[in-house]
C-alpha cells in the first residue's frame, strides 16, 4: 500500500454525470470521463485491509484481487493491474460499468467512510488496456481437437466459451437472436453499456477463434440432438427468461407488456434497425406506469423518458428502503437502502410510489387507459413463512391514467418449452435447470450456467458460472484442467 493515508487524504469521488438535458436527447453512456490521476487518488485510499471483504463471497464473487490491483493504479502501473484483473475476471469491461459493486458494500472502508470506488477503477483498467493496445485477441497455440457448444450468448456463455478456448477447445456459440450478446446486448441500455463495447469484446473472442451462431435457437431451428452428436460437451447457458406475470383483471388489454419486450426494440433501433409498426412499442407522449422498482424498472424509466414520454409512474409492492443500513442488514452484507439510479436522476419529480398493490386495469376498445391501485402496508411476521404480512391501507384506493404499462417484475425461471423439454433435463424446486456444484446436470456431458441453474441474478455472478462449468467441461473433456475454480461456486 502506498498511500498510507490515503483514505484519509482523498475523499471519495465518481465521474460526474452529463447534463440531464443532453443524455436525454441521446442514447450514449451518462458518466464523463474520469483522468488518470483522478483514479490514483481513488486507488490510493484503498486501505489494504487485513482481511478484504471486498474479495469475500459478500464482496466479489470472482474473487477479484481488488486491493492488488488498487495499489497498482496508485503507482501508475495499468499493465500490471489489467493482467491482474484478468486472472479473475474475462469482461471488467462489462463489470465496471453494470456491475451494483457488491465488493463496495463489503469495503472496510465503508464502514465508516464512503467505500472505496471499486467499480470505477476497474472499468477504467480495462479501458487503458483496449486504449493501449494491451487487449488483443491471444488464440491458443495448440487445439484439443475436442468440440464444445456453448447454448447462450450472454455473460455466463461468453466466460465460459472465452475459458474453454483459451485451454484449446474449439468453441461454437449459439445465440437464438440476431446478434450476440445475450441480455448484454438486447436487455441492458445503451446509456447503461454502449453496444461497441460488447462488439468490441466479441471481436477479440472471434481473433481467439470462439466461433459464434446467430438465429440459432436450440430446440427450435437447431436440433439439440444434433448438438449432442456433433459436439463433445455442452453448456446451457440460455438465461433466465420467463417473466413474472400479474394476472389481474384487465391484463389482456392491449397496451400492457413485459419490460423485455420494451427495451429491446430500443436497441434494436440504436443498431439502425426498423420495428415493424404493428409490433412498436413506444413512450412517446405517452403516460407510462413502470411495476416493479428493480433495475429493469429503472432501465424502463430511462428508456421511456429519452422516448419523450408524458409521464412517467413507477409502482413498487416493498415498502420505500431506509437511507442508511437497518439494524438488520449489517456490514458485510449488500446494503439494502434507498438509491437513485442515474434515470431516476433524469426524472423531473419523484416517480417512485412505494407499498402500492395493483388492482386491476380498465381501457377502451381494447386498450388500457387506467391502473386501479391500492396503498398496502406490511404486519407482524408470518409464523408459518416468515414474511411480514401484506394488508391493505382502508380507504388507499386510487386510479391513474395510463397508456402504456411495462411489467419489470423480474423473471421466475427458464423457458421450458423447447430445448429444455426435449432433453427431459432434470429441474430444480424453483423450475431452474439442476445442477451440481461442478455445474453439471443430470445428462452426461451437459453442463449448465449463469441464470439458467442460478436463478435471476447479477452479471458477476453469471461470469463467475460460465468460469466455473468450464473448468468442468476441461476436466471431462481432458481428465485433468489447469483452469481456475470460482471459488464461491465450489464447496
Amino acid at each position: 500500500m502506498g498511500a498510507i493515508k490515503g483514505f484519509m487524504e482523498f475523499p471519495r469521488e465518481t465521474p460526474s454525470p452529463r447534463p440531464v438535458a443532453d443524455r436525454l436527447n441521446d442514447q450514449k453512456e451518462v458518466y464523463q470521463p474520469f483522468t488518470d490521476e483522478q483514479f490514483r487518488q481513488q486507488g490510493a485510499r484503498c486501505m489494504d485491509c487485513g482481511v478484504p471483504f471486498c474479495q469475500s463471497e459478500s464482496g466479489c464473487p470472482l474473487g477479484n484481487l481488488i486491493p492488488e490491483w488498487n495499489d497498482m493504479v496508485f503507482r501508475d502501473r495499468w499493465k500490471d493491474a489489467l493482467d491482474l484483473l484478468l486472472k479473475t475476471n474475462n469482461f471488467p469491461e462489462f463489470t465496471g460499468r453494470i456491475c451494483p459493486a457488491p465488493c463496495e458494500g463489503a469495503c472496510v472502508l465503508g464502514i465508516t467512510e464512503p467505500p472505496v470506488t471499486i467499480m470505477n477503477i476497474e472499468q477504467a483498467v480495462s479501458e487503458k488496456g483496449f486504449e493501449m493496445g494491451w487487449i488483443q485477441p491471444n488464440p491458443p497455440k495448440k487445439r484439443t481437437g475436442k468440440k464444445v457448444a456453448v447454448v447462450g450468448s450472454g455473460p455466463a456463455g461468453l466466460a465460459a466459451a472465452d475459458q474453454l478456448n483459451s485451454v484449446g477447445h474449439s468453441v461454437t456459440v449459439f445465440e437464438k437472436d440476431d446478434r450476440i450478446g445475450g441480455l448484454l446486448m438486447y436487455g441492458i441500455p445503451h446509456f447503461k453499456l454502449e453496444k461497441e463495447v460488447v462488439k468490441r469484446r466479441l471481436k477479440v473472442m472471434e481473433g481467439d477463434g470462439v466461433e459464434f451462431k446467430t438465429n440459432a435457437h436450440v430446440g427450435q431451428n437447431v436440433s439439440i440432438d444434433d448438438l449432442r452428436k456433433e459436439y463433445d460437451a455442452l453448456i446451457l447457458c440460455g438465461g433466465s427468461q420467463k417473466p413474472r406475470d400479474l394476472t389481474v383483471e384487465g391484463r389482456d388489454l392491449e397496451g400492457i407488456h413485459f419490460a423485455m419486450e420494451f427495451l429491446p426494440q430500443q436497441n434494436k433501433r440504436n443498431e439502425g434497425d426498423t420495428i415493424p409498426e404493428d409490433v412498436a412499442i413506444s413512450a412517446k407522449g405517452k403516460n407510462v406506469l413502470i411495476i416493479g422498482g428493480g433495475d429493469t424498472g429503472s432501465d424502463c424509466l430511462g428508456t421511456s423518458l429519452r422516448q419523450g414520454a408524458k409521464n412517467v409512474y413507477q409502482f413498487e409492492l416493498l415498502p420505500e428502503p431506509p437511507k442508511g443500513r437497518a439494524s438488520s442488514n449489517p456490514w458485510p452484507q449488500w446494503p439494502m437502502i434507498y438509491r437513485v439510479s442515474s434515470s431516476h436522476e433524469e426524472a423531473e419529480k419523484e416517480v417512485r410510489d412505494f407499498c402500492v398493490s395493483t388492482k386491476k386495469f380498465s381501457g377502451e376498445n381494447g386498450h388500457v387507459k387506467k391502473v386501479h391501485a391500492q396503498k398496502i402496508q406490511f404486519g407482524e411476521k408470518d409464523p408459518k413463512t416468515g414474511r411480514p404480512k401484506m394488508e391493505p391501507v382502508p380507504s388507499s384506493d386510487f386510479e391513474l391514467d395510463v397508456d402504456l404499462v411495462l411489467l419489470a417484475m423480474g423473471f421466475v425461471h427458464p423457458i421450458h418449452e423447447g430445448m429444455l423439454e426435449q432433453l427431459g433435463i432434470k429441474l430444480d424446486g424453483r423450475g431452474n435447470v439442476w445442477s451440481d456444484e461442478c455445474k453439471s446436470t443430470d445428462i452426461e456431458g451437459i453442463f449448465t450456467a449463469g441464470d439458467m441453474t442460478r436463478g435471476q441474478s447479477l452479471v458477476v455472478w453469471a461470469i463467475a458460472e460460465g468460469r466455473e462449468a468450464a473448468r468442468s467441461v476441461d476436466e471431462y473433456l481432458m481428465g485433468s484442467t489447469l483452469l481456475p475454480h470460482s471459488q464461491f461456486l465450489k464447496t
